[in-house]
């Protein structure tokens, strides 16, 4: 797949997460606990839909945050707490299918980055669309911000 990497500037996002210090090693199956976690804590509150997944990672550690954005007002329970995606300048691409193969979405900007003289801060995170059986019409926008 072709990336097209574009640098832009966002806005904090507000959601709601369970942090997480972990292991590369650990996390493909902890990310799946954590979510869960958020999902109960927003579903207790009244949503069930209409917020889209996300996964901050704040480093290489990793230092992560599983979660949602959240779009209304919820009270969180638990490990679960208010949070933002970061604001600033970004560098970021869509990846269209299967998430099996969103490495190469990272990989675009991580190589993309040196050629346009930007230097990332280590923050970066994933925003994933709705959900599809079909893994043709999967898309998750790949965020690097940027120092």
């Amino acid at each position: 797949m072709s990336y097209q990497v574009t640098v832009k500037n966002v806005a904090a996002r507000p959601t709601a997460v369970v942090s997480a210090t972990t292991t590369w090693q650990e996390f493909p199956t902890l990310w799946q606990e954590l979510s869960a976690e958020v999902w109960a804590c927003l579903r207790a509150g009244g949503i069930s839909s209409g917020c889209r997944n996300i996964m901050l990672y704040w480093d290489d550690v990793p230092h992560v945050e599983v979660g949602a954005e959240l779009l209304v007002p919820c009270p969180l329970t638990g490990r679960v707490v208010a949070s933002t995606l970061p604001a600033g300048q970004v560098a970021m691409t869509t990846h269209w299918g299967a998430y099996s193969e969103l490495g190469a979405a990272h990989q675009a900007v991580i190589d993309w980055l040196p050629t346009q003289g930007k230097r990332m801060t280590g923050a970066r995170w994933e925003v994933y669309g709705p959900h599809n059986d079909d893994p043709d019409k999967v898309w998750t926008e790949v965020y690097y911000l940027l120092a």
